[in-house]
């Protein structure tokens, strides 16, 4: 039987709970939007009492499924303002499945100043003090805590910058090595956690709980054919295990839509060295991992685990995302220094991608120069260490932005754009514009969709919306996107259906599986237009439509109509008791 557990920071109280039948068949991301949905006032202040804080794993999680152990942790952002569902591998969400649970729900604030780690058993929970762990840095927590807890414990934890209470908090997770190098990172969620008190979640044992399968050779058969799907598929069988997303700083950097200076410039002089093949020659010679499994069952095993120059391990998980907005973006093509600048966040807990964009708005600001790498590590530690400059940065790119009188701020719904320029890739532009979670790349990228002119108006729409639904499917099954790739070919994805139907029974075309993702923005939308986020927010930063953007000199120019109507079709939710909402405010 699943369950989930319900803890009430108020009280104190912890209880474990069969999982209702409305929920059986809802996961990951659109388990978040439901229980959100439901659960919630969605005007709520988003670091009070009445935000509600939801750890969850996803459809397949437990089954054996490729790349089934992805994490959906959500909450109102207090970024944005809007929902929010950051995702994240690591080990945690098949240590949650082993023990037999979908979701934890965390609702209330303690009376009180203080942490807490919550220890998760076979048995049940527990709330235990965290005094001793306050302000301790993500790594030292974790040593700490596996020490104390079990060396096979997973965890899921916020540093100082979460504790402080920056917009820009990530929350990290454990990988499959106990190293906090996985983060569930956009939004500000890491602050949310922790305003509810906890500093830590602590998943102990192993766990014996087993997939209760309705038809487990059908869901047997479909796996292998899948499996192999994701094997024999150019990236995800071959690119990505050699060399990771790193890959795409040559092919973004080719296309003139990797963000240069501040999203000056969709070119980066000396890209190369920030490329996946550069980072697989340091590694090399310096005795790191170039194909590196973020979770169990994961075929592709795209991170790495990064060495620096004396061979000591500094980081893990490099993504194209981090290299690009902690490099070109800051005119550096230094890879040493961006890896360290992804150390220093992953320690202190905070988003890679709202650190590259906010130090480089202080750059265009004047803080510091372009291409001072130096300046950009420090700035860095600012906000680890929680300085007075560091604290302001901590709130993130928009507010730190305007609080220094810089006019352009490359963020769409308060929250920083990802390493794709709008202008030039113009239907991840579209997502990031009207994703229902801000300027969120993995919300539906549609880098390398056949036959889609990326510098064209044509299309776009049509394409980001259909990147967007499926997308969410992925996320609503636990399923890394990536493993997602090979399901573009319509026979692949109807073996998601027979999965699902080897798992929980039933009839599950395709019809039905992609309506999970579309159900999951339906909610994200409801929420969203009830917690008063305005329709002009559906839109691309302004100096975007009138900035030419070399070398295509290229400029956003989808018209914002056409932005308003994207989800039209979609079918109406109801949120928090409320009528259906119109999804096309």
């Amino acid at each position: 039987m699943l369950r989930y557990l319900r803890v009430n920071m108020s009280t104190g109280s912890v209880r474990t709970l069969p999982l209702p039948p409305e929920l059986l068949l809802v996961g990951g991301r659109g388990l978040v939007s439901k229980l959100l949905c439901s659960e919630m006032d969605p005007a709520a202040d988003p670091l009070g009492p009445r935000n509600v804080f939801i750890v969850c794993n996803g459809l397949l999680a437990g089954s054996g499924a490729t790349s089934s152990g992805r994490l959906s942790i959500g909450a109102k952002s207090p970024l944005t303002g809007t929902i929010k569902e950051a995702n994240a591998g690591g080990s945690a969400g098949l240590a949650m499945a082993r023990l037999g649970l979908r979701a934890l729900v965390v609702e209330g604030k303690p009376r009180q100043d203080g942490l807490h780690v919550l220890v998760i058993d076979e048995t049940g929970a527990t709330l235990h003090d965290a005094s001793a762990y306050q302000a301790m840095g993500t790594y030292a927590l974790c040593d700490v805590l596996r020490r104390d807890f079990g060396e096979t414990a997973s965890v899921i934890c916020v540093g100082p910058a979460g504790e402080r209470g920056y917009l820009n908090a990530s929350i990290q997770v454990t990988d499959l090595q106990g190293r906090p190098a996985r983060a569930a990172a956009r939004g500000g969620c890491g602050a949310v956690m922790a305003s509810k008190g906890l500093k830590a979640i602590v998943i102990t044992g192993r766990g014996s709980q087993k997939t209760v399968f309705a038809d487990q050779r059908r869901f047997k058969d479909a796996l292998k054919k899948y499996t192999q799907a994701v094997k024999e598929h150019p990236l995800t069988g071959t690119v990505f295990p050699a060399i990771g997303t790193s890959v795409l700083v040559n092919v973004i950097d080719g296309m003139g839509a990797i963000p240069t200076r501040n999203f000056s410039d969709g070119r980066c002089p000396g890209a190369e060295g920030l490329s996946g093949e550069r980072i697989a020659e340091l590694q090399s010679e310096r005795g790191g991992q170039m194909r590196h499994a973020c979770q169990f069952g994961c075929p592709i095993a795209c991170s790495q685990v990064y060495h620096d120059a004396e061979g000591r391990y500094l980081t893990s998980g490099l993504e194209y995302e981090t290299i690009a907005l902690n490099g070109a973006n800051l005119g550096i093509t230094d890879i040493d220094v961006v890896a360290a600048i992804d150390r220093i966040c992953d320690d202190a807990g905070l988003d890679t991608m709202e650190t590259g964009v906010t130090i480089g708005v202080a750059m265009e600001g004047g803080i510091a120069s372009f291409g001072d790498t130096e300046a950009a590590i420090d700035l860095a530690r600012q906000m680890a260490a929680g300085t007075p400059l560091g604290i302001r940065m901590g709130q993130g790119a928009e507010r730190f932005g305007a609080s220094i009188g810089v006019t352009r701020i490359p963020t769409a719904k308060k929250q920083a754009l990802a390493g794709y320029d709008p202008r030039a890739l113009k239907g991840t532009g579209v997502t990031c514009a009207t994703s229902p979670m801000g300027g969120d790349h993995t919300a539906g990228n549609t880098l390398g969709v056949p036959g889609l002119d990326p510098l064209a108006a044509g299309g776009q729409i049509k394409a980001s919306l259909a990147a967007q639904q499926a997308t969410a499917v992925f996320d609503c099954l636990g399923m890394c996107i990536f493993a997602g790739m090979p399901a573009a070919d319509p026979a692949v994805f109807s073996l998601l259906g027979d999965m699902l139907a080897g798992i929980y029974g039933g009839d599950w075309p395709p019809e039905r599986v992609l309506g999970l993702g579309s159900e999951t923005l339906a909610r994200e939308r409801a929420f969203n237009d009830w917690a008063g986020v305005p329709p002009e927010a559906d839109d691309v930063p302004a100096f975007m439509r009138s900035e030419p953007l070399p070398p295509h000199n290229a400029v956003f120019d989808i018209e914002q109509g056409e932005l308003h109507r994207i989800f039209a079709d979609l079918p109406a939710q109801a949120c928090n008791g409320r009528p259906d909402s119109d999804s096309d405010k």
